[in-house]
């Protein structure tokens, strides 16, 4: 079959523009490997109409559902090729299934890298947090643990003063932090402790805090993971010539969210831009005018 539209990534960014585009009444397939970061963010706060959260996967399930009654054909599996097919483009899962869509749009989103803290998952959006704009209002005036390596640790920390001062910053993976960072560490009374964490402190959901390598306990019931080098999921793109930032995010046009290659649009975390879920929303929807408005040019042409 040949959709209108083939979505890779059934994100925030997926979702909505899966839904745009069933309003227009097109044929759409969103291929999903359930994967993403949301689907693990156990409460997200600052998303409007939800002043006490709401979980990441609750909100998926709520979209997905809506765009299935929109007409949205869903499939669980991963992409591992993309390439052009006459006037279409031909995806390939790892299973060796293959679909085709006129237009393709790319939410492959980023995947964050937790080091060897995949035990904190399930206090994610609660109590460990990897967002400072979207969650550092949670850790307001409360005692908080950064968890992280080199530079990307200490940013984190400098960046969370906004919110409390009450800050310790472990670097976990004892990467080099940079002279002027640890200056302003200093600066902010950021303790830097460069001693590996031999075990995590939890309570059912609930972090509680570490213990070093040296035994030393720290308790703390709010925690930011920040060790850098995430995932960035362009390999899609990379493999159909569009054109990549520096740091792998998907080079965009600002109004329309179209790729360097003609039919082929990105939106959500793998675009360059501030990852929130409302800003992948909205790039979700814009995208989805665009393809809308570039299908019915073709019909009529």
């Amino acid at each position: 079959m040949l959709y209108d539209c083939v979505i890779v990534g059934g994100g925030f960014a997926g979702l909505q523009a899966a839904i745009q585009l069933g309003r227009y009444r097109h044929h759409v397939a969103v291929i999903d490997a359930g994967e993403g970061r949301s689907s693990i963010c156990k409460n997200y706060h600052n998303l409007i109409g939800f002043p006490d959260g709401i979980s990441g996967a609750e909100l998926l399930a709520s979209g997905k559902s809506q765009a299935k009654r929109l007409g949205t054909a869903f499939i669980q599996a991963k992409v591992i090729h993309a390439e052009r097919d006459g006037e279409a483009w031909k995806l390939t899962t790892s299973d060796n299934q293959s679909f085709r869509g006129k237009r393709l749009l790319l939410a492959t989103g980023v995947k964050d890298r937790l080091s060897n803290f995949r035990m904190l998952i399930p206090c994610m959006g609660n109590s460990v947090f990897v967002c400072p704009d979207c969650d550092g209002y949670e850790v307001s005036g409360k005692p908080t643990i950064v968890l992280g390596a080199g530079n990307a640790g200490a940013r984190m920390a400098l960046t969370l003063t906004h919110w409390t001062s009450e800050l310790i910053y472990v670097n976990h993976e004892r990467t080099l932090v940079d002279d002027e960072l640890r200056v302003q560490l200093e600066e902010h009374g950021i303790p830097c402790i460069e001693q590996m964490v031999q075990e995590v402190i939890l309570e059912e959901e609930q972090f509680k805090g570490i213990v070093l390598d040296d035994g030393t306990v720290i308790n703390r019931s709010r925690c930011f993971i920040a060790f850098g080098g995430n995932e960035v999921r362009s390999e899609l793109a990379r493999q159909l010539g569009v054109e990549l930032m520096e740091n792998k995010h998907i080079q965009i046009d600002p109004r329309t969210k179209l790729t360097s290659v003609k039919h082929v649009w990105a939106a959500g975390d793998v675009a360059g831009h501030s990852e929130m879920v409302t800003i992948a929303m909205g790039d979700g929807s814009q995208a989805a005018i665009w393809i809308h408005k570039s299908l019915i040019t073709t019909s009529k042409g």
